[in-house]
């Protein structure tokens, strides 16, 4: 069977006023600052969708699981043999509220690592959201848990039905291509999930709050027909009017 650990690894959590941040400004704007002012290529948790689109933007620290591929030597447990040392379990107790679980599942399209019970558990711990590069099953109740849910698809197969078992917990993992350390925010929403280094969680929400803070005085402005050359990216010629835009919405007295 899988090994069991002695002793989970503790992630140090960034605050919730934090994550709330940067949920708020989403994960395109939070890519595209991590790219510009930090220099990192690529922060896209590629292939993981949101299972049930349109819930709100979520961002929290990252809880992670490794699977490994299958060697029946090693891992001959059915779905419900000795059921503590199935390690996919184990990435969910120290869960606390506003957590997120990142799942390296090798990309997997034939295990589904977690069900409807695990996941409702974690809901029921304060989890906010999973993203899997791989699947899950019991997808229909799934839908109603209230926790996000970013997976590359379903399946009716339990965790280590087929071809992988899992492995370690919150050890360093890759998902969908990025390496995403144990703590590192996980910022999740109908783009998909992108990973924040937790080193760079506060600049990055200052920021990122300036771009998406620009961007809605330009998005009202468009909406109006604005000139785009003008307005998107601003110009120096509208920065004036952006900056008396901003001291309005600040004193509450225009639009």
């Amino acid at each position: 069977m899988t090994r069991i650990p002695t002793e989970i690894a503790k992630i140090e959590r960034p605050s919730r006023a934090l994550c709330d941040r940067l949920a708020e400004i989403g994960s395109a704007t939070a890519s595209s600052e991590l790219n510009r002012v930090f220099g990192i290529r690529s922060v896209h948790i590629e292939g993981p969708q949101a299972l049930v689109r349109g819930r709100k933007a979520v961002a929290g620290p990252a809880l992670t699981l490794q699977f490994m591929p299958k060697r029946e030597d090693l891992f001959k447990g059915g779905e419900y043999d000795n059921p503590e040392l199935q390690l996919h379990r184990h990435v969910m107790y120290p869960a606390e509220a506003g957590d997120m679980i990142v799942v390296d599942a090798c990309g997997d399209m034939s295990s589904g690592i977690f069900g409807e019970m695990m996941l409702t558990f974690f809901a029921g711990r304060g989890g906010l959201g999973v993203v899997v590069d791989g699947c899950i099953r019991d997808s229909g109740p799934a839908r109603d848990i209230d926790v996000g849910i970013w997976v590359k698809g379903t399946t009716p197969n339990y965790h280590a039905q087929t071809s992988i078992v899992p492995w370690a917990v919150n050890v360093p993992v890759q998902c969908g291509g990025v390496l995403v350390m144990p703590g590192d925010i996980i910022v999740a929403d109908d783009d998909g999930a992108i990973v924040v280094p937790a080193g760079l969680g506060e600049q990055l929400a200052d920021v990122a709050g300036e771009h998406a803070e620009w961007e809605e005085f330009s998005r009202l402005r468009l909406s109006q027909g604005a000139d785009l050359a003008k307005y998107y990216p601003l110009t120096d010629e509208v920065q004036d009017e952006y900056l008396a835009w901003k001291s309005a919405q600040e004193d509450g007295s225009g639009s």
